[in-house]
Order: C-alpha cells, then structure tokens, then sequence
C-alpha cells in the first residue's frame, strides 16, 4: 500500500499564516484552534528558522482559544466571543486578525457572525478562515490579506497616487530572510523615485499603511505566483492595476533589469532611475573588485556544481544569481512550497528563461525523497542551498551548504537579506565562508 505521509514537509499549514498578521506592526492575531497548533506553527516557521523572534504580537503573547472537546461537541462561538473581549481589554494593538484552525471549521463554528459583533461596535477585528486541511501557509497569507482589506480597509473611489506602490513578495517568517528582502526592497524601489507600501515588517507603516492600498497607483507582485490572486482581488476591488515580476532579483544585472523594468511601468523618470542604478553598482562592483583577490587564490577550492532546495521563488533567485553571475553550474533544483498547479507550468518557465542548460525544476515536499534525489544525482553538487535538513546529506556528500530556506536551525537572522545589491553581497559572503568551512 502506498504511503500518503509527508517526511520533513517546508511549510507550515494554513493557520501558520497568523505570522502574516505578526509581520504587521502593531497587529496582533487570535489563534482559534488547538492547544498545540498555534506553539507548533511557532516553533517551527519563526523560532527554529533563523531563530527571528516573535514580534509585538506572536510567540507567547498570542491569544488563542485553546480548543478542547467542549469546543467540538458544543461549538466554540461563545470561548472565542469571550477571548475576543478579553483580548481587546487587555491587549493594545490597532488590529486583530481571528484566524480559524481545523476545528473550528469542521465543527462550523459561526466565525464570521462573532467577529461581525464586533466589527458592528467600531473594533478593529477581522477573521480569515485558515483551517488547515485548505491548504498551507502561503495559501494562508493571501486568505489573511483579502481579509484585512475587504474587512478592515474597505471600499474606496478617491484619487490615486501613482507614485505609491503596494508591493506583494515573500511571506513573512516563512522565508528566514523576509525582513532583510523586503528592506532592500523597499530601499531600491525609493531610489527610482516610488514611495512604498512594503506593508509587512519593520519598514511598513502597520495598519494606518495597509489603510492606503487602496490610493496606490498600482501593485508589484514580486514572486513567482505568492500575491498574484491579492493582485487580481484588488484590482477587481479597486480597479487597481498590477505588474507581475516573477523573479525576484538578487546581484547587480538583475536588480538594474528589475528596477528598469518597474521605473518603465510606473513611469517614473528615467534619468534617476539610471543614476541610482549607477550609483549602487559603483559600490556593488568595488566590493566584488576586492573579492577577486580571494577569488583568484582559492579558485581551486570553488564550487562549481551546485543544488537549490528551496520555495520556487528563492529557488529560482539563487539559481539565477548562481549559475548567470557567478557562473556555478546548477544539477537540481527542487521547489518545496507545493504551489497550486495552475502555477506550476508558469514556474517551469521561469526556470527555463535562467538557462537552456539548468535541469528541470522538481516539485517535492517529502524530506525523504529530496535527500535520495541529491544523493543519488548522478552529477553530485559540491554546495547545495537549501535547509537544515539537508546537512545530513550534504556531509555524506562532502558538500558545502548554505541554508537559505525553512527551517533554517543552524542561522541566527536578525536583518540579514539576500535580495538586491546588498544582499548580493551578503550571499557571496555567506557562499564562499561555507565553502571554506567544508574543506576544513
């Protein structure tokens, strides 16, 4: 009989998704499922994955109903109504996003009825159904999103700012790097002229930002399908346009590109979208002008082959930056995020456009069968990207690692990004320091 379990599975379900509302500041979610589902989605997706820390709401400060078997033969409306109140006496936030776990969405609990109590008096309460049998945490993120603006910012029909930009890309605590990325974001998209809505993070405004959606003159979906149905929701809401970049850029050719192509759609002016460009590739390309001395001394002891296991989105990042600029030679590349399929083909493409001679991108979520698929490539990697779980496997193989995606055990994450001309920077870095370390 064959087995349906998932070994060592990259995400976290759907309810993981309240670190969606964590990432916003000054949000706090309530967790109405089990006991142990919200500690779980915790320990897993923040504290051991770059050990990033819980933020103003998450960790052990969230309130969660805690649902017993009372709940589930009786309901659990009136615990939930009752943690509610509580939670808005005794906890300051500007917003508080309820989100649904297994049990309550299989017992029927009237979710909506009791936040909508709520929401008639004036409180800053929202819900999303996040069961997890809907799906995982990415599937979560944009279920908590719609949720927040269907529910909290609500319609609009005034001006729009078309120097504003809403930008939709990695999923908080997911990815063990989001905090740096969406930083370095927000940074390059500034220089070209925009302001931006970066809507999650320490560089978002919280709330009161998430309330000028709306006012944007467009929305950037930078991902290779995460934040396109918020895209298309928005645009149906609030007749809001969208451009869709599906690689997010690492290095200094992708992001000159990725900015060029952003300034171009926004209509921004050209003349300073070059003269930021030039400006930080100056400083990018004197940085790596100093690298070349280690470089050329240890060029024997470089990588050449390497491996990428990771969500589709980072996978493909890495593997870009890797293989078009730095030349390393990718030999498996495997995407763990289970995107929905009418993406996947959208995926391959992406892949592809990298190189004519990158292999196939593999769509795996068993721990298990990953770690057979690098030990038995017939072209070994000498460094593989991915997780803590592949250690294991990458010194049997006497292969360097760099753990660049969930969970990520062995990393203490505090700004660090991989994204943009910075976080360039900080991958070669982080990529050759492990290539030294392997050959200690």
């Amino acid at each position: 009989m064959k087995s349906e379990s998932i070994c060592r599975v990259r995400y976290g379900c759907a309810v993981g998704a309240m670190h969606s509302a964590v990432a916003i500041p000054g949000t706090i979610p309530i967790a109405d499922c089990g006991p142990g589902c919200a500690d779980k989605q915790y320990a897993g997706l923040v504290f051991y994955n770059g050990f990033q820390g819980s933020g103003y709401g998450g960790g052990a400060s969230l309130p969660s109903v805690n649902s017993t078997e009372k709940e589930v033969v009786f309901g659990g409306n009136e615990r939930l109504r009752e943690l509610i109140q509580a939670s808005l006496k005794v906890m300051k936030a500007d917003l508080f996003v309820v989100t649904t776990g297994c049990i309550s969405d299989i017992v029927g609990d009237d979710v909506e009825s009791v936040v909508g109590e709520f929401q008639a008096r004036g409180a800053p309460v929202v819900y999303a159904e996040t069961g997890g049998f809907k799906g995982n945490n990415f599937i979560g993120h944009e279920a908590i999103a719609k949720a927040i603006v269907d529910q909290h910012v609500g319609d609009y029909a005034g001006p729009r700012d078309e120097g504003l930009v809403n930008v939709w890309t990695e999923l908080p605590y997911q990815n063990t790097f989001w905090r740096g990325d969406l930083q370095e974001i927000k940074r390059i998209l500034e220089g070209i002229g925009l302001r931006v809505n970066i809507l999650f993070g320490h560089g978002s405004g919280g709330v009161e930002e998430w309330k000028t959606i709306p006012r944007a003159g467009f929305n950037l979906v930078l991902h290779s399908w995460l934040g396109l149905s918020i895209a298309e929701h928005l645009r149906e809401k609030y007749g809001q346009p969208y451009l869709h970049v599906p690689m997010i850029p690492i290095g200094s050719i992708e992001t000159g590109g990725f900015l060029r192509k952003v300034a171009a759609y926004a209509k921004t002016d050209p003349e300073r979208a070059e003269a930021f460009i030039r400006e930080e590739e100056r400083d990018y390309y004197r940085y790596l002008e100093e690298f070349s001395e280690f470089y050329a001394e240890y060029f024997f002891g470089v990588p050449s082959k390497l491996a990428v296991v990771s969500d589709s989105a980072y996978a493909a990042a890495i593997t870009n930056f890797a293989s078009n600029q730095l030349g390393l030679i990718p030999v498996k590349i495997i995407a763990t995020e289970d995107p929905p399929e009418e993406h996947r083909e959208g995926i391959r493409g992406l892949f592809r456009g990298i190189s004519p001679d990158i292999p196939e991108v593999q769509f795996i979520e068993d721990g298990f069968v990953i770690e057979e698929e690098i030990r038995n490539s017939p072209r070994r990697p000498a460094i593989i990207f991915g997780t803590t779980w592949e250690r294991d496997v990458a010194k049997e193989i006497r292969a360097g690692i760099v753990e660049v995606s969930f969970p990520a055990s062995y990393e203490v994450v505090l700004s660090r990004g991989y994204v943009g001309y910075r976080g360039a920077l900080s991958l070669i870095e982080k990529i050759f320091t492990a290539t030294i370390s392997a050959s200690a």
